[in-house]
């Protein structure tokens, strides 16, 4: 069995753990726009090329814009029209493994209970559209015997270097500001990077597994106020956590819409939204009980990882 991967986006925050986490087991090589560091560019993505290697793990991708800059076009060009041109490789070609990387926002913005792989998916961001797009062209296609095809549906990533909303949270956290959102009780899902890592590893390795669409979240959803606490522990600080009123809250997010603070209405939405997503799927298809890292564990390490 040949052990050589290909991975795009591999100079990405995922891609980058990835490489991390599997270089010492497998020949990896990474795809970028334009030849750096050694990579491939897409333009040398032929079907021969692809057949010398046993797996191809598709990570590049337009993330979402919390600004807004970006026209709706360029998350098709990218999330919906790249992968299909890829995956259209894969097909003709004798690399045995496709795992791509899609988003649980491919299947709903918002979510009421918990979120599992039955849930009729309804996106209502350009993200969330353009890479629904691209699994419904995916799972279009007749999969050959010989080949296994993933569909992962990450919920919000963390880990070393990252610098999503966990960032903002620890900006309060480490500087000693109190977080205001305490009057908003919530739960939502999170993941991981080494838990992530931890899934495509098994993927790449267990063929038993069936193709098909995954959820990955960690085990134990948090409110935002736990996950505030959490944080204070991986900084060694004693967290505050105001009360606020809603409404004074949501003034200042609206400003933040116009203006450039810490908070917008979309920020505070994450921050207190809930989004539970069932990760029994794909725990059920490893044959595991719980992931390597809990959620407190992954999440104080992250933090400790800013601190470095």
């Amino acid at each position: 069995m040949k052990h050589n991967l290909i991975i795009t986006g591999i100079s990405g925050f995922v891609g980058q753990n990835l490489e991390n986490y599997l270089n010492k087991q497998y020949v990896l090589d990474g795809v970028s726009r334009s030849k750096i560091d050694n990579n491939l560019s897409y333009k040398d993505l032929s079907k021969e090329l692809l057949s010398s290697y046993n797996t191809f793990i598709h990570l590049a991708g337009k993330a979402h814009d919390l600004k807004n800059t970006s026209e709706e076009k360029e998350y098709f060009e990218v999330n919906t029209e790249l992968t299909k041109t890829l995956f259209d490789n894969f097909l003709n070609s004798d690399c045995e493994v496709f795992i791509y990387m899609s988003s649980v926002k491919a299947t709903a913005d918002e979510v009421e209970g918990i979120l599992d792989e039955n849930h009729k998916s309804n996106p209502v961001t350009a993200y969330g559209k353009s890479k629904l797009a691209a699994e419904q062209y995916i799972l279009s296609k007749e999969i050959p015997e010989n080949k296994r095809v993933y569909i992962l549906r990450p919920c919000m990533i963390h880990g070393p270097n990252n610098k999503g909303n966990l960032n903002l949270l620890y900006n309060f956290v480490s500087k000693g500001i109190p977080y205001p959102l305490g009057k908003y009780e919530n739960k939502r899902s999170f993941l991981a990077v080494e838990n992530l890592c931890f899934v495509i590893k098994e993927l790449v390795e267990n063929k038993d597994i069936q193709s098909g669409v995954y959820n990955v979240a960690d085990d134990e959803s948090l409110s935002t106020n736990e996950l505030v606490k959490t944080i204070g522990v991986g900084v060694n600080k004693n967290v505050r956590i105001f009360n606020t009123p809603k409404v004074f809250i949501n003034m200042l997010a609206k400003l933040g819409d116009i203006l450039s603070f810490p908070i917008n209405s979309e920020r505070v939405q994450k921050l207190t939204e809930d989004y539970v997503v069932s990760n029994k799927k794909i725990k059920s298809a490893l044959g595991i009980n719980e992931f390597p890292l809990s959620t407190r564990e992954g999440i104080i390490k992250t933090i400790k990882s800013f601190t470095e």
